[in-house]
């Protein structure tokens, strides 16, 4: 089986090494790999403390694909020797005010109709959860489950585990969708190259419907969301864990890494394919995670970066064979990316090597979209 994947992002690389330990001959095709929005993204593991109303489908892919993460790191660094910086020490959102406070509470009864372990914490307890929080948080939840994972470091690692089954990565961009005889049979590059191949798998985030020669409403529209982060780091312990919190109704999140690296982030833009670095956008994240944990400001400056997210219409991943036959979509992911990684590479390599597909893929097929795409 000779398995071309479009974009070398966490999805991408994740399903190569899969792919390729499976005994498919993969090929990944990205100019510059783990550059899109597995870069910048903080790398939080928050199934829980991330839920949203109406998503309870994509939670349950959330639950098992965090539960899958232990085993998936241990697999990973075993084999290639590296660190990914996984943790696994909680998380704990926090209220800036009685109305935040108040919005968490109705969350909480959310989380327990679900049937998820909600612990309410005073403001005094979360303070002593994290002794850096401002005097005036108002209370919160605790999220024990729920952890971390620094991305880079987790791209390199599926980037080296990818290649020592065999994967080779081309530094090129993909043009196009190479089809004969109805079916995907290839992918050219911008330099006239063709890489044949008897699946394709688009992993392109955002561009993974830009290709030309894929027919109307083959993939789903993908549309980029932005995202701005800032990174920070200290040299003595700042935070035990990752801290949620809602600033005025504005959500706002900081992620400790063990190397004293702290990820502020993230904006949620609908600016189209716009990856500018904005002062607002800066001073709004400084701002809430100041009020949230005022010695923040005291940390030392290290970058700031943005990404686009790519969202589907109905911000959950589409996975799963599209209309033209030999070409399978793993795109969609929104902010879940990092989060999804093990559970979506399985998904994407079993139905790649006509393995069995796990049951909870079935809501995230692309044709769930077809009527939307026909009218």
């Amino acid at each position: 089986m000779e398995i071309v994947i479009v974009g070398a992002g966490v999805i991408g690389l994740a399903t190569a090494w899969r792919a390729a330990a499976g005994g498919a001959a993969v090929t990944l095709v990205d100019p510059s790999p783990m550059s899109g929005a597995s870069s910048v993204a903080a790398g939080m593991l928050a199934p829980v403390g991330e839920l949203t109303y109406g998503e309870e489908p994509l939670l349950r892919l959330g639950l098992a694909s965090r539960d899958r993460y232990g085993a998936f790191v241990a697999e990973l660094e075993e084999l290639t020797g590296l660190d990914t910086g996984y943790r696994t020490d909680g998380l704990v959102q926090v209220a800036f005010d009685a109305d935040d406070l108040r919005y968490l509470d109705d969350l909480r009864r959310f989380q327990e109709s679900l049937g998820l372990p909600a612990e309410a914490l005073t403001g005094r307890e979360c303070r002593r959860a994290e002794p850096m929080l401002a005097p005036g948080v108002r209370g919160g939840l605790l999220a024990p489950r729920d952890g971390s994972i620094d991305p880079r470091r987790l791209g390199t690692a599926l980037l080296a585990a990818a290649e020592r089954f065999g994967a080779r990565l081309v530094r090129r961009r993909a043009a196009r969708i190479v089809v004969d005889g109805g079916a995907a049979t290839g992918v050219g590059l911008d330099d006239g190259t063709v890489i044949r191949a008897d699946r394709v798998l688009l992993a392109a985030g955002p561009w993974s419907a830009d290709l030309e020669g894929l027919p109307p409403g083959t993939v789903p529209p993908v549309r980029p969301v932005k995202g701005q982060v800032i990174r920070l780091r200290t040299r003595v312990p700042f935070l035990r864990r990752t801290v949620r919190g809602l600033v005025k109704g504005s959500p706002v999140y900081l992620v400790p890494r063990a190397d004293g690296e702290v990820v502020i982030g993230a904006t949620q833009e609908e600016l189209g394919f716009d990856t500018r670095v904005t002062a607002g956008g800066l001073w709004e994240l400084l701002r809430d995670a100041r009020e949230l944990v005022p010695g923040v400001t005291e940390l030392e400056f290290v970058e700031v970066t943005a990404g686009l997210r790519p969202g589907s219409p109905d911000n959950a991943p589409v996975m799963g064979p599209t209309a033209l036959p030999g070409l399978i979509a793993g795109t969609g992911h929104f902010r879940n990316g990092i989060l999804l990684t093990p559970l979506s590479a399985d998904i994407l390599s079993a139905m790649l090597l006509d393995g069995p597909v796990p049951e909870i893929a079935g809501p995230f097929s692309p044709d769930r979209f077809s009527a939307e795409v026909q009218a």
